[in-house]
C-alpha cells in the first residue's frame, strides 16, 4: 500500500493473482520531495512473487522486513531501485532465473548477472528498454575485460 496524490492504493493492479510470497520494505536513505503538501516519503514497498514451491536460501531469513540501502541518484528512471538491494533479493533465493516485469532500467538484469542468475525483464517503454540494454551490454562487457574473453 502506498499514498499517491492523496488517494490509498493497495496495488492490487500489480500483484493481483500472483503468489506474493513477502512483502519487503525499503527503507531510503535521502530522498528528495516534490511535493510539499506531503511528508517526506521515504520508503518502497518491494513485492516477493515466486513460484509456489519457494523457499529462502539458508540464512536469508536473518534480513528481516525492513532493509536499508542509498538511492542510485545517477539513474534516468524516476524510480530507480540500488543494485545492491535487488543483489539481496535475488541472493536470499534459489532462484536460477530471474523475472522482472518491470524492467525499468534494468537493475535486475544487473543484479542477476552480478550474480551469475539468468533474468528475463519486460517493459513497455522503448527509452528504457534502450537505457536497460545499454546497461547490460556495459556490464557484459568489463565482466569479459575483467576475465579476459
Amino acid at each position: 500500500w502506498r499514498v499517491q496524490d492523496g488517494l490509498l492504493q493497495d496495488r492490487q493492479d500489480i500483484v493481483s493473482g500472483f503468489p506474493v510470497r513477502q512483502i519487503i520494505i525499503w527503507k531510503r536513505k535521502g530522498g528528495i520531495n516534490f511535493n510539499p503538501g506531503y511528508f517526506l516519503p521515504t520508503y518502497e514497498v518491494v513485492y516477493l512473487i515466486a513460484k509456489p514451491n519457494f523457499r529462502l536460501a539458508p540464512k536469508a531469513n536473518a534480513y528481516g522486513d525492513i532493509w536499508e540501502f542509498n538511492q542510485e541518484m545517477n539513474n534516468p528512471h524516476p524510480a530507480p531501485f540500488p543494485v545492491a538491494l535487488i543483489e539481496r533479493i535475488i541472493s536470499s533465493t534459489t532462484a536460477e532465473t530471474v523475472l522482472d516485469p518491470f524492467m525499468g532500467s534494468g537493475t535486475a538484469a544487473i543484479a542477476a548477472i552480478n550474480l551469475n542468475r539468468k533474468y528475463v525483464g519486460i517493459e513497455l517503454s522503448k527509452d528504457y528498454i534502450d537505457y536497460a540494454n545499454q546497461r547490460i551490454k556495459e556490464k557484459v562487457e568489463n565482466l569479459q575485460l575483467k576475465l579476459g574473453i
